[in-house]
């Protein structure tokens, strides 16, 4: 398991890369000040988003399903994505963005009640549109504080944190597979360890200070700073799926990537972690000039 972890890990952070660089040339926010980038940024980073979410709806549709929810897939699903982008659409919106969201808020709760009386009646009301609810804010709300972060901070701050979170992840995995004897958490996860925890915690810490010194994104003691408040909070993120999947009597959302299990489980991470590190860099790097 944990060469497939390591190998498919690696593969996956190469094109993740890869797209990231080439969505910053396209830009032109790989060398140029945030003043000086076109109007549109993100553009293919968003649609790799948009891909990545989607398929992660469909997987917490699975874990709903076994809980007896219904999730209401296609207007959930331009829900969360409408939320996911937000960041990309907002500034061609000509009225405040807190209005906008405040009704688009109201617009979602409205809808999600209007379908569950359509398709399903009375039955249920209160199971289906909570976790249509909490899957519309947990994939689109905190995503979009991802592309959040490649839009107001650029593609090299962008690969920092995710490379920070990621790599911490499966150095705890590599870690706790290899030295692990006292567990951390038995009753949401069995299987994670403290020394997987301390493994994580000092490989983001390094990783983020070699990608700080390397790119010369913030002071190395920041850097530091950053790397420990990702891999802490991305570990959070990584139990709180462990939760959905236990609740749902699952071992993995679902089994389309060897070594991880499913989309979600790859994205459980970095996708917690997000806001926490937008606001870190916000008070670091100054509120983003778009603002």
């Amino acid at each position: 398991m944990l060469k497939y972890r390591l190998l498919f890990g690696a593969l996956m952070t190469m094109f993740f890369i890869a797209v990231v660089i080439f969505d910053g040339w396209l830009d032109g926010s790989l060398t140029a000040s945030r003043a000086d980038d076109k109007a549109v940024q993100g553009a293919i980073f968003s649609i790799l988003a948009a891909a990545i979410i989607i398929k992660a709806q469909f997987e917490l549709k699975k874990l709903a399903a076994a809980k007896k929810f219904k999730i209401f897939t296609p207007f959930s699903l331009v829900c969360l994505l409408v939320f996911a982008s937000t960041w990309y659409w907002m500034p061609f919106v000509k009225i405040s963005p807190k209005i906008c969201l405040l009704f688009l808020c109201t617009f979602m709760v409205s809808g999600l009640l209007l379908y569950q009386y359509l398709v399903y009646g009375t039955s249920g009301v209160i199971g289906n549109c909570g976790a249509n609810c909490f899957s519309i804010v947990y994939l689109g709300v905190l995503s979009s504080f991802v592309l959040a972060i490649r839009i107001d901070f650029g593609p090299w701050v962008l690969l920092m944190f995710i490379l920070c979170v990621k790599i911490a992840d499966i150095g705890a995995y590599a870690i706790g597979s290899l030295f692990g004897s006292h567990k951390f958490s038995p009753k949401i996860s069995p299987a994670k360890t403290w020394e997987g925890i301390a493994g994580e915690l000092v490989t983001g810490i390094v990783v983020a200070v070699l990608f700080a010194k390397c790119c010369g994104i913030m002071n190395l003691w920041l850097a530091g700073i950053f790397g420990f408040c990702c891999a802490f909070v991305g570990q959070c993120g990584d139990l709180v799926e462990s939760m959905m999947k236990r609740d749902a009597e699952q071992k993995d959302a679902a089994n389309n990537v060897p070594g991880f299990g499913g989309v979600l489980d790859i994205i459980d991470s970095p996708l917690f972690a997000a806001p926490f590190a937008y606001l870190f860099l916000m008070f670091a790097m100054g509120v983003p000039v778009s603002h």
